[in-house]
């Protein structure tokens, strides 16, 4: 898991192509307004959906992970809490492969709190409770194949 500044995505392109790629699509793209919907950037392997989340608690936000694809989450008018376990700490789930998630059971070991202006990778082995807020975001979230 990764937690940084936007300006900063293309530094990772190392760890995935793709990266590069996101990072190219923030500076050519005002977010704020972007419409809400799921876009494909390239193929099936670089998406955007950009989202608008409803208020929810701790207990709310499912612990999820995903084998294909790398989240890079994106908040972009509030503070968004996401919740944060190694996949390697939660017991084997069903997955489900059409919409390549698993879900877990309980809360997240640890909570960080992401800023408009910030992003979070959350690779295959970074089981994350994102949305979590008072009053719901509007985010972007990349699906970049890993």
């Amino acid at each position: 898991m990764i937690i940084d500044k936007i300006g900063n995505l293309e530094k990772y392109a190392a760890l995935n192509p793709l990266f590069a790629e996101a990072a190219a699509y923030l500076k050519a793209t005002d977010l704020q307004t972007l419409e809400l919907g799921k876009y494909v950037l390239n193929g099936d392997v670089l998406k955007v959906n950009c989202q608008q989340t409803k208020p929810k608690t701790r207990e709310e936000a499912k612990i999820e992970s995903h084998n294909d694809f790398i989240d890079i989450q994106i908040p972009l008018d509030g503070v968004e809490e996401m919740g944060f376990t190694p996949r390697s700490n939660l017991a084997e789930q069903s997955y489900n492969v059409e919409k390549d998630v698993t879900f877990y059971p309980g809360l997240a070991e640890k909570y960080l709190m992401v800023q408009p202006g910030e992003f979070a990778i959350f690779f295959p082995d970074d089981a994350h409770a994102p949305g979590v807020t008072p009053t719901g975001v509007k985010k972007v979230v990349f699906k970049v194949k890993a």
